[in-house]
């Protein structure tokens, strides 16, 4: 998935084939050029992207990792899962 992610920042054929699967009429002239950005997510020891977040335990410190998405960050069921996980007792209450 990297390998492909650099692959296609460098060439921008790389990049326009990718989109035609969604935008077939798109074509070379149609993109910009522009600096890339930064994708921070995790990737697992295999080398594949992890999708969803991430959550370990140690002891009494509980780490939320890897939230690819702002509407993850933001979401209101993730904060009650993630909450019925570190305290226990606090599912159902309201």
């Amino acid at each position: 998935m990297g390998l492909r992610e650099m692959v296609e920042s460098a060439s921008r054929r790389a990049s326009v084939r990718r989109a035609q699967r969604y935008v077939p009429s798109l074509g070379v002239a149609d993109i910009v050029g522009t600096y890339s950005g930064v994708r921070a997510q995790a990737v697992d020891r295999d080398g594949s992207l992890v999708d969803d977040f991430r959550m370990h335990r140690m002891g009494r410190v509980s780490a939320l990792r890897n939230a690819p998405s702002p509407a993850a960050t933001s979401s209101l069921a993730i904060a009650e899962h993630v909450v019925a996980q570190v305290v226990p007792s606090h599912v159902g209450r309201s």
